[in-house]
Protein backbone atom coordinates (compact mmCIF):
# COMPACT_ATOMS: atom_id res chain seq x y z
CA UNK A 1 0.00 0.00 0.00
CA UNK A 2 1.24 3.72 -1.04
CA UNK A 3 2.50 5.62 2.42
CA UNK A 4 0.58 8.16 1.02
CA UNK A 5 -2.52 6.51 0.77
CA UNK A 6 -2.23 4.74 4.40
CA UNK A 7 -1.22 8.24 5.79
CA UNK A 8 -4.53 9.29 3.86
CA UNK A 9 -6.32 6.75 5.82
CA UNK A 10 -5.31 7.93 9.57
CA UNK A 11 -6.48 11.60 8.77
CA UNK A 12 -9.88 10.01 7.57
CA UNK A 13 -10.29 8.06 10.64
CA UNK A 14 -9.58 11.05 12.48
CA UNK A 15 -12.33 13.22 10.62
CA UNK A 16 -14.89 10.27 10.67
CA UNK A 17 -14.47 10.12 15.23
CA UNK A 18 -14.99 14.04 14.84
CA UNK A 19 -17.62 14.00 12.60
CA UNK A 20 -18.95 11.07 15.31
CA UNK A 21 -19.04 13.36 18.00
CA UNK A 22 -20.59 16.14 15.92
CA UNK A 23 -23.50 13.90 15.55
CA UNK A 24 -24.17 12.84 18.88
CA UNK A 25 -23.96 16.18 20.21
CA UNK A 26 -26.16 17.04 17.11
CA UNK A 27 -28.46 14.75 18.77
CA UNK A 28 -28.34 16.07 22.15
CA UNK A 29 -28.78 19.46 20.48
CA UNK A 30 -32.49 18.22 19.85
CA UNK A 31 -33.01 15.67 22.39
CA UNK A 32 -31.76 16.77 25.51
CA UNK A 33 -29.89 19.88 26.09
CA UNK A 34 -31.48 22.41 27.84
CA UNK A 35 -32.67 25.74 26.27
CA UNK A 36 -29.77 27.79 27.90
CA UNK A 37 -27.13 25.59 25.85
CA UNK A 38 -28.03 26.63 22.86
CA UNK A 39 -25.15 29.05 22.78
CA UNK A 40 -21.69 27.07 24.15
CA UNK A 41 -23.78 24.50 21.91
CA UNK A 42 -22.90 26.14 18.39
CA UNK A 43 -19.83 27.10 19.36
CA UNK A 44 -18.82 23.48 20.06
CA UNK A 45 -20.29 22.30 16.75
CA UNK A 46 -18.48 25.21 14.54
CA UNK A 47 -14.85 24.15 16.40
CA UNK A 48 -15.76 20.59 15.31
CA UNK A 49 -16.64 21.52 12.23
CA UNK A 50 -13.65 24.02 11.92
CA UNK A 51 -11.67 21.29 12.84
CA UNK A 52 -12.73 18.81 10.06
CA UNK A 53 -12.58 21.22 7.23
CA UNK A 54 -8.78 22.14 8.21
CA UNK A 55 -8.61 18.48 8.08
CA UNK A 56 -9.70 18.03 4.58
CA UNK A 57 -8.39 21.21 3.12
CA UNK A 58 -5.06 21.33 4.54
CA UNK A 59 -2.19 21.61 2.09
CA UNK A 60 -0.84 18.34 3.16
CA UNK A 61 -3.95 16.44 2.40
CA UNK A 62 -3.73 18.00 -1.22
CA UNK A 63 -0.08 16.90 -1.31
CA UNK A 64 -1.34 13.24 -0.26
CA UNK A 65 -3.94 13.24 -2.31
CA UNK A 66 -1.85 13.84 -5.62
CA UNK A 67 0.90 11.39 -4.55
CA UNK A 68 -1.83 8.49 -3.93
CA UNK A 69 -3.21 9.21 -6.86
CA UNK A 70 -0.41 8.26 -8.71
CA UNK A 71 -0.57 4.77 -11.01
CA UNK A 72 1.01 2.38 -9.00
CA UNK A 73 -1.46 -0.40 -9.08
CA UNK A 74 -1.04 -1.03 -5.51
CA UNK A 75 -4.53 -0.19 -4.38
CA UNK A 76 -7.23 -3.01 -4.33
CA UNK A 77 -11.07 -2.14 -5.39
CA UNK A 78 -12.39 -0.62 -2.12
CA UNK A 79 -8.93 1.37 -1.66
CA UNK A 80 -9.40 2.94 -5.23
CA UNK A 81 -12.98 3.53 -4.62
CA UNK A 82 -11.84 5.14 -1.10
CA UNK A 83 -9.24 7.47 -2.48
CA UNK A 84 -12.19 8.42 -5.45
CA UNK A 85 -14.40 9.37 -2.16
CA UNK A 86 -11.55 11.22 -0.06
CA UNK A 87 -11.09 13.51 -3.06
CA UNK A 88 -14.67 13.99 -3.68
CA UNK A 89 -14.63 15.00 0.27
CA UNK A 90 -11.66 17.28 -0.46
CA UNK A 91 -13.46 18.89 -3.69
CA UNK A 92 -16.43 19.86 -2.05
CA UNK A 93 -14.48 21.39 1.70
CA UNK A 94 -11.94 23.47 -0.90
CA UNK A 95 -14.52 25.21 -2.47
CA UNK A 96 -15.92 26.62 0.39
CA UNK A 97 -13.94 29.45 2.62
CA UNK A 98 -13.77 28.20 6.32
CA UNK A 99 -14.96 31.42 7.81
CA UNK A 100 -18.22 30.32 6.00
CA UNK A 101 -18.53 27.04 7.50
CA UNK A 102 -18.26 28.60 10.65
CA UNK A 103 -20.89 31.18 10.17
CA UNK A 104 -22.91 28.51 8.71
CA UNK A 105 -22.83 26.52 11.52
CA UNK A 106 -23.46 28.99 13.62
CA UNK A 107 -26.82 30.76 11.74
CA UNK A 108 -28.45 27.04 11.34
CA UNK A 109 -27.70 26.17 15.21
CA UNK A 110 -29.55 29.29 15.98
CA UNK A 111 -31.77 29.19 13.01
CA UNK A 112 -33.24 25.45 14.38
CA UNK A 113 -33.75 26.46 17.62
CA UNK A 114 -35.73 29.47 16.57
CA UNK A 115 -37.78 27.26 14.56
CA UNK A 116 -38.81 25.25 17.68
CA UNK A 117 -40.53 28.30 18.95
CA UNK A 118 -41.74 29.60 15.81
CA UNK A 119 -43.38 26.23 14.94
CA UNK A 120 -44.67 26.29 18.63
CA UNK A 121 -46.58 29.49 18.15
CA UNK A 122 -47.22 29.42 14.28
CA UNK A 123 -45.05 32.42 14.23
CA UNK A 124 -42.94 32.41 10.63
CA UNK A 125 -42.22 36.34 10.81
CA UNK A 126 -40.18 34.60 14.17
CA UNK A 127 -37.92 32.68 12.15
CA UNK A 128 -37.46 34.95 8.87
CA UNK A 129 -34.51 36.86 10.12
CA UNK A 130 -32.61 34.07 10.87
CA UNK A 131 -33.88 31.76 8.03
CA UNK A 132 -32.98 35.03 5.90
CA UNK A 133 -29.33 34.45 7.08
CA UNK A 134 -29.26 31.09 6.67
CA UNK A 135 -30.72 31.28 2.72
CA UNK A 136 -28.05 34.07 2.46
CA UNK A 137 -25.00 32.17 3.43
CA UNK A 138 -26.32 29.14 1.50
CA UNK A 139 -26.36 30.66 -2.21
CA UNK A 140 -22.58 31.98 -1.10
CA UNK A 141 -21.86 28.24 -0.08
CA UNK A 142 -23.17 27.43 -3.49
CA UNK A 143 -21.78 30.35 -5.13
CA UNK A 144 -18.66 28.74 -4.04
CA UNK A 145 -19.37 25.20 -5.11
CA UNK A 146 -20.75 26.46 -8.56
CA UNK A 147 -17.13 28.05 -9.32
CA UNK A 148 -15.56 25.09 -8.07
CA UNK A 149 -17.42 22.54 -9.93
CA UNK A 150 -18.20 24.31 -12.87
CA UNK A 151 -21.70 23.83 -12.38
CA UNK A 152 -25.03 25.75 -11.54
CA UNK A 153 -25.77 26.42 -7.77
CA UNK A 154 -28.04 24.45 -7.04
CA UNK A 155 -26.23 21.38 -8.52
CA UNK A 156 -23.61 22.29 -6.63
CA UNK A 157 -25.64 21.74 -3.15
CA UNK A 158 -27.65 18.45 -5.00
CA UNK A 159 -24.74 16.74 -5.24
CA UNK A 160 -23.23 16.78 -1.59
CA UNK A 161 -26.26 14.77 -1.10
CA UNK A 162 -26.84 13.01 -3.86
CA UNK A 163 -23.61 12.68 -5.80
CA UNK A 164 -23.49 12.56 -9.55
CA UNK A 165 -27.82 13.68 -9.42
CA UNK A 166 -28.44 16.84 -11.80
CA UNK A 167 -31.09 19.28 -11.44
CA UNK A 168 -31.83 18.00 -14.85
CA UNK A 169 -32.13 14.27 -13.75
CA UNK A 170 -34.53 15.29 -10.60
CA UNK A 171 -36.82 17.56 -13.37
CA UNK A 172 -37.03 14.33 -15.62
CA UNK A 173 -38.55 12.47 -12.45
CA UNK A 174 -40.20 14.92 -10.66
CA UNK A 175 -41.94 17.07 -13.79
CA UNK A 176 -43.50 13.69 -14.85
CA UNK A 177 -44.61 13.00 -11.05
CA UNK A 178 -46.37 16.34 -11.26
CA UNK A 179 -48.55 15.87 -13.59
CA UNK A 180 -49.48 11.86 -13.19
CA UNK A 181 -50.16 11.72 -9.24
CA UNK A 182 -53.02 14.09 -9.13
CA UNK A 183 -54.83 12.11 -11.32
CA UNK A 184 -53.96 9.57 -9.71
CA UNK A 185 -54.87 10.95 -6.38
CA UNK A 186 -58.58 11.29 -7.71
CA UNK A 187 -58.82 7.74 -8.99
CA UNK A 188 -58.03 6.39 -5.53
CA UNK A 189 -59.37 8.90 -3.71
CA UNK A 190 -63.14 7.97 -5.89
CA UNK A 191 -62.67 3.85 -4.97
CA UNK A 192 -60.96 3.71 -1.92
CA UNK A 193 -62.63 2.09 0.95
CA UNK A 194 -63.07 4.09 4.23
CA UNK A 195 -61.59 2.28 6.88
CA UNK A 196 -63.32 2.14 10.47
CA UNK A 197 -61.41 4.49 12.80
CA UNK A 198 -58.79 3.16 15.25
CA UNK A 199 -60.84 5.25 18.46
CA UNK A 200 -59.06 4.56 21.65
CA UNK A 201 -56.21 5.78 24.06
CA UNK A 202 -52.88 4.79 23.01
CA UNK A 203 -50.39 5.80 26.04
CA UNK A 204 -47.12 6.68 24.95
CA UNK A 205 -45.57 4.41 27.10
CA UNK A 206 -47.26 1.24 25.17
CA UNK A 207 -45.97 2.86 21.45
CA UNK A 208 -42.41 2.58 22.99
CA UNK A 209 -42.82 -0.72 24.29
CA UNK A 210 -44.39 -1.87 20.98
CA UNK A 211 -42.15 0.19 18.86
CA UNK A 212 -39.18 -1.21 20.36
CA UNK A 213 -40.43 -4.91 19.90
CA UNK A 214 -40.88 -4.08 16.17
CA UNK A 215 -37.07 -2.40 16.12
CA UNK A 216 -35.42 -5.72 17.25
CA UNK A 217 -37.69 -7.85 15.44
CA UNK A 218 -36.79 -5.79 12.13
CA UNK A 219 -33.04 -6.43 13.64
CA UNK A 220 -32.01 -3.63 15.88
CA UNK A 221 -29.65 -3.93 18.28
CA UNK A 222 -30.11 -1.95 21.16
CA UNK A 223 -26.73 -2.82 22.78
CA UNK A 224 -25.49 -0.36 20.05
CA UNK A 225 -28.78 2.15 19.46
CA UNK A 226 -31.39 4.01 21.48
CA UNK A 227 -34.96 5.74 20.88
CA UNK A 228 -36.04 8.69 22.70
CA UNK A 229 -38.45 11.46 21.60
CA UNK A 230 -37.63 14.92 19.68
CA UNK A 231 -40.18 17.25 18.05
CA UNK A 232 -39.05 15.71 14.55
CA UNK A 233 -38.30 12.29 14.40
CA UNK A 234 -34.68 11.24 12.65
CA UNK A 235 -32.03 8.82 12.69
CA UNK A 236 -28.46 9.89 13.92
CA UNK A 237 -25.16 9.21 16.29
CA UNK A 238 -23.05 6.53 14.43
CA UNK A 239 -23.00 2.54 13.35
CA UNK A 240 -22.38 1.59 16.66
CA UNK A 241 -23.97 4.26 18.68
CA UNK A 242 -27.11 5.03 16.77
CA UNK A 243 -29.83 7.65 18.45
CA UNK A 244 -33.13 7.39 17.07
CA UNK A 245 -35.79 9.40 17.88
CA UNK A 246 -39.58 9.99 17.08
CA UNK A 247 -42.75 11.47 18.10
CA UNK A 248 -45.89 9.91 19.81
CA UNK A 249 -49.35 10.51 19.59
CA UNK A 250 -51.99 9.36 22.44
CA UNK A 251 -55.15 9.67 19.93
CA UNK A 252 -53.31 7.95 17.14
CA UNK A 253 -52.02 4.30 17.07
CA UNK A 254 -50.06 4.57 13.77
CA UNK A 255 -48.14 7.89 13.47
CA UNK A 256 -45.23 7.02 16.09
CA UNK A 257 -44.93 3.76 15.17
CA UNK A 258 -44.95 4.69 11.67
CA UNK A 259 -41.83 6.90 12.63
CA UNK A 260 -40.21 4.12 14.59
CA UNK A 261 -40.39 1.56 11.76
CA UNK A 262 -39.14 4.63 9.05
CA UNK A 263 -35.92 5.56 11.55
CA UNK A 264 -35.80 1.93 12.13
CA UNK A 265 -34.83 1.87 7.89
CA UNK A 266 -32.22 4.33 8.66
CA UNK A 267 -30.58 2.54 10.75
CA UNK A 268 -30.55 -0.40 9.90
CA UNK A 269 -28.67 1.13 7.09
CA UNK A 270 -25.85 2.66 8.93
CA UNK A 271 -25.41 -0.36 10.96
CA UNK A 272 -24.76 -2.29 8.22
CA UNK A 273 -22.13 -0.84 6.52
CA UNK A 274 -19.21 -2.55 5.67
CA UNK A 275 -17.25 -2.65 9.11
CA UNK A 276 -13.99 -2.63 7.51
CA UNK A 277 -14.29 0.51 5.99
CA UNK A 278 -16.47 2.16 8.95
CA UNK A 279 -14.43 4.96 9.13
CA UNK A 280 -13.40 5.68 5.95
CA UNK A 281 -15.22 7.49 3.19
CA UNK A 282 -16.08 4.27 1.20
CA UNK A 283 -17.50 2.87 4.03
CA UNK A 284 -20.30 5.63 4.76
CA UNK A 285 -23.84 5.72 3.05
CA UNK A 286 -23.66 5.81 -0.56
CA UNK A 287 -25.94 9.11 -0.88
CA UNK A 288 -29.01 10.93 1.25
CA UNK A 289 -31.24 8.88 -1.50
CA UNK A 290 -30.07 5.42 -1.14
CA UNK A 291 -30.42 6.11 3.13
CA UNK A 292 -34.21 7.23 2.44
CA UNK A 293 -34.64 4.16 0.05
CA UNK A 294 -34.22 1.77 3.19
CA UNK A 295 -36.01 3.70 5.42
CA UNK A 296 -38.83 4.05 3.13
CA UNK A 297 -38.44 0.05 2.02
CA UNK A 298 -38.93 -0.44 5.32
CA UNK A 299 -42.15 1.85 6.59
CA UNK A 300 -43.76 1.84 3.39
CA UNK A 301 -43.02 -1.05 1.25
CA UNK A 302 -43.05 -3.52 3.91
CA UNK A 303 -44.90 -2.10 7.15
CA UNK A 304 -47.74 -0.72 5.10
CA UNK A 305 -48.28 -4.13 3.13
CA UNK A 306 -50.87 -6.49 4.28
CA UNK A 307 -48.49 -9.54 5.44
CA UNK A 308 -46.47 -7.05 7.66
CA UNK A 309 -50.22 -6.15 8.93
CA UNK A 310 -51.07 -9.53 9.79
CA UNK A 311 -48.49 -9.87 12.02
CA UNK A 312 -48.72 -6.74 13.48
CA UNK A 313 -52.59 -6.47 14.88
CA UNK A 314 -52.12 -9.42 17.63
CA UNK A 315 -49.21 -7.41 19.08
CA UNK A 316 -51.51 -4.28 18.29
CA UNK A 317 -54.59 -5.20 20.25
CA UNK A 318 -52.46 -6.81 23.02
CA UNK A 319 -50.72 -3.67 23.92
CA UNK A 320 -53.52 -1.12 23.87
CA UNK A 321 -56.17 -3.80 25.23
CA UNK A 322 -58.60 -2.82 21.71
CA UNK A 323 -60.26 -4.89 19.49
CA UNK A 324 -63.06 -5.71 17.00
CA UNK A 325 -63.12 -5.36 13.52
CA UNK A 326 -61.41 -1.88 13.92
CA UNK A 327 -58.68 -3.86 14.84
CA UNK A 328 -58.69 -6.19 12.70
CA UNK A 329 -55.56 -6.52 9.99
CA UNK A 330 -57.53 -5.99 6.85
CA UNK A 331 -59.05 -2.70 8.55
CA UNK A 332 -54.98 -1.86 9.82
CA UNK A 333 -54.18 -2.08 6.03
CA UNK A 334 -57.16 -0.06 4.78
CA UNK A 335 -56.04 2.36 7.25
CA UNK A 336 -52.34 1.68 6.43
CA UNK A 337 -52.54 2.41 2.70
CA UNK A 338 -55.62 5.26 3.38
CA UNK A 339 -55.02 8.34 1.12
CA UNK A 340 -55.95 12.24 1.99
CA UNK A 341 -55.07 15.43 0.87
CA UNK A 342 -53.02 16.10 3.52
CA UNK A 343 -51.23 19.15 5.11
CA UNK A 344 -48.06 17.36 6.81
CA UNK A 345 -44.85 16.15 4.76
CA UNK A 346 -44.20 13.32 7.40
CA UNK A 347 -47.93 12.01 7.96
CA UNK A 348 -48.56 11.89 4.03
CA UNK A 349 -49.34 8.89 2.11
CA UNK A 350 -47.51 6.75 -0.65
CA UNK A 351 -49.60 8.99 -3.07
CA UNK A 352 -49.40 12.68 -2.17
CA UNK A 353 -45.99 12.15 -0.52
CA UNK A 354 -44.16 13.17 -4.09
CA UNK A 355 -46.11 16.43 -4.01
CA UNK A 356 -44.95 17.82 -0.70
CA UNK A 357 -41.37 16.68 -2.01
CA UNK A 358 -41.93 18.40 -5.38
CA UNK A 359 -43.58 21.64 -3.52
CA UNK A 360 -40.71 22.11 -1.51
CA UNK A 361 -38.33 21.21 -4.74
CA UNK A 362 -39.67 24.28 -6.35
CA UNK A 363 -39.56 26.27 -3.66
CA UNK A 364 -35.89 25.98 -2.35
CA UNK A 365 -34.66 26.49 -6.29
CA UNK A 366 -36.53 29.57 -6.05
CA UNK A 367 -35.05 30.78 -2.63
CA UNK A 368 -31.24 29.76 -3.80
CA UNK A 369 -32.03 31.99 -7.46
CA UNK A 370 -33.07 34.83 -5.52
CA UNK A 371 -36.39 34.37 -7.54
CA UNK A 372 -38.37 33.90 -3.98
CA UNK A 373 -37.65 36.10 -1.16
CA UNK A 374 -37.99 34.40 2.66
CA UNK A 375 -40.67 36.69 3.12
CA UNK A 376 -42.73 35.82 0.12
CA UNK A 377 -42.26 32.06 1.11
CA UNK A 378 -45.66 31.74 3.02
CA UNK A 379 -48.01 33.11 0.67
CA UNK A 380 -45.91 30.63 -2.23
CA UNK A 381 -46.03 27.59 -0.18
CA UNK A 382 -49.65 27.85 0.30
CA UNK A 383 -50.30 28.72 -3.36
CA UNK A 384 -48.29 25.56 -4.38
CA UNK A 385 -50.22 23.58 -1.53
CA UNK A 386 -53.42 24.55 -3.32
CA UNK A 387 -52.07 23.84 -7.07
CA UNK A 388 -50.60 20.25 -6.26
CA UNK A 389 -52.60 18.97 -3.57
CA UNK A 390 -55.75 21.20 -3.60
CA UNK A 391 -55.74 22.16 0.20
CA UNK A 392 -54.20 25.26 2.18
CA UNK A 393 -53.06 25.07 5.64
CA UNK A 394 -55.24 27.52 8.31
CA UNK A 395 -51.96 28.20 10.61
CA UNK A 396 -48.45 28.76 9.58
CA UNK A 397 -47.55 25.53 12.19
CA UNK A 398 -48.88 23.50 9.90
CA UNK A 399 -47.69 25.19 6.85
CA UNK A 400 -44.38 26.99 6.24
CA UNK A 401 -43.24 25.86 9.73
CA UNK A 402 -43.91 22.28 9.70
CA UNK A 403 -40.40 21.38 8.64
CA UNK A 404 -36.59 21.99 9.95
CA UNK A 405 -34.70 21.47 7.09
CA UNK A 406 -34.12 25.05 5.72
CA UNK A 407 -33.62 26.52 9.03
CA UNK A 408 -30.81 23.74 9.31
CA UNK A 409 -29.62 24.84 6.27
CA UNK A 410 -30.51 21.47 4.48
CA UNK A 411 -31.30 23.07 1.28
CA UNK A 412 -30.98 21.10 -1.85
CA UNK A 413 -31.97 17.50 0.18
CA UNK A 414 -35.63 17.72 -0.31
CA UNK A 415 -35.20 15.50 -3.61
CA UNK A 416 -33.81 12.82 -1.54
CA UNK A 417 -37.22 12.08 0.37
CA UNK A 418 -39.41 11.12 -3.57
CA UNK A 419 -35.62 9.67 -5.07
CA UNK A 420 -35.79 7.28 -1.89
CA UNK A 421 -39.14 5.56 -2.49
CA UNK A 422 -38.17 5.34 -6.48
CA UNK A 423 -34.71 3.84 -5.32
CA UNK A 424 -37.24 1.44 -2.86
CA UNK A 425 -39.95 0.07 -5.21
CA UNK A 426 -37.11 -0.69 -7.54
CA UNK A 427 -35.38 -2.38 -4.85
CA UNK A 428 -38.53 -4.64 -4.14
CA UNK A 429 -39.31 -5.68 -7.09
CA UNK A 430 -35.77 -7.25 -7.67
CA UNK A 431 -36.13 -8.58 -3.51
CA UNK A 432 -39.31 -10.50 -4.05
CA UNK A 433 -37.99 -11.96 -7.63
CA UNK A 434 -35.25 -13.20 -5.69
CA UNK A 435 -37.14 -14.26 -2.84
CA UNK A 436 -40.43 -14.46 -3.29
CA UNK A 437 -41.24 -16.46 -0.22
CA UNK A 438 -40.84 -13.24 1.39
CA UNK A 439 -44.23 -11.83 1.83
CA UNK A 440 -45.14 -15.09 4.00
CA UNK A 441 -42.03 -14.67 6.09
CA UNK A 442 -42.96 -11.06 6.85
CA UNK A 443 -46.61 -12.18 8.13
CA UNK A 444 -45.01 -14.84 10.56
CA UNK A 445 -42.85 -11.89 12.02
CA UNK A 446 -39.52 -13.17 10.40
CA UNK A 447 -37.28 -10.25 8.86
CA UNK A 448 -33.96 -12.04 8.14
CA UNK A 449 -33.80 -13.11 4.53
CA UNK A 450 -35.40 -9.53 3.85
CA UNK A 451 -32.36 -7.77 6.32
CA UNK A 452 -30.33 -10.32 4.52
CA UNK A 453 -30.92 -9.14 1.06
CA UNK A 454 -30.54 -5.25 1.85
CA UNK A 455 -27.10 -6.16 3.70
CA UNK A 456 -25.78 -7.44 0.81
CA UNK A 457 -27.14 -5.62 -2.09
CA UNK A 458 -27.18 -1.95 -0.32
CA UNK A 459 -25.80 -1.73 3.09
CA UNK A 460 -22.90 -3.37 3.15
CA UNK A 461 -21.51 -1.92 -0.58
CA UNK A 462 -21.12 1.43 1.35
CA UNK A 463 -20.16 4.11 -0.76
CA UNK A 464 -18.34 1.61 -3.12
CA UNK A 465 -20.43 2.02 -6.28
CA UNK A 466 -21.67 5.20 -7.44
CA UNK A 467 -25.85 4.94 -7.16
CA UNK A 468 -26.15 4.49 -11.06
CA UNK A 469 -24.33 1.40 -10.52
CA UNK A 470 -25.19 0.38 -7.07
CA UNK A 471 -28.94 -0.18 -8.38
CA UNK A 472 -27.81 -1.64 -11.47
CA UNK A 473 -26.33 -4.48 -9.79
CA UNK A 474 -29.13 -5.07 -7.01
CA UNK A 475 -31.98 -4.77 -9.51
CA UNK A 476 -30.51 -5.28 -13.19
CA UNK A 477 -30.98 -1.57 -14.09
CA UNK A 478 -30.33 2.32 -13.18
CA UNK A 479 -32.87 4.12 -11.38
CA UNK A 480 -36.10 4.49 -13.46
CA UNK A 481 -39.28 5.71 -12.56
CA UNK A 482 -41.52 2.64 -13.65
CA UNK A 483 -41.54 0.64 -10.76
CA UNK A 484 -42.59 3.19 -8.18
CA UNK A 485 -45.55 4.03 -10.80
CA UNK A 486 -46.75 0.44 -11.07
CA UNK A 487 -46.53 -0.19 -7.22
CA UNK A 488 -48.53 2.58 -6.75
CA UNK A 489 -51.16 0.98 -9.02
CA UNK A 490 -51.07 -2.14 -7.56
CA UNK A 491 -51.41 -1.34 -4.28
CA UNK A 492 -53.85 1.37 -4.73
CA UNK A 493 -55.97 0.91 -7.74
CA UNK A 494 -55.69 -2.89 -8.60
Amino acid sequence: MPEAYRALEASFARISHLRGALSVLQWDHQVMMPPGGNGVRAEQMATLRETVHGLLTSPETGELLDRAEQPSGELDPWQAANLCEMRRSHLHATAVPADLVTALVRATTTAEMTWREARKRSDFAMLRPGLEEVVRLTREEASAKAEAFGSSPHDALLDGYEPGTTTADIDALFEPLAAFLPEVLERVLERQTEPLPLDGHFPAAGQKLLGERLMSALGFDFERGRLDESLHPFCGGVPDDIRMTTRYDEDDAFSGLLAIVHETGHALYNAGLPRDWRHQPVGKPRSFGVHESQSLMVEMQVCRSREFLQYLAPSLSETFGVDGAAFSADNLYRQAIRVERSLIRVDADEVTYPLHIVLRYRLEKALLTGDLTVGDLPGAWNEGMRELLGVEPPDERRGVLQDIHWPSGAIGYFPCYTLGAIMAAQLRAAMLEAEPELPSQIAKGDFSRLLAWLRANVHEQGSRYDVRELLTRATGRPLELQPFLAHLEARYLA
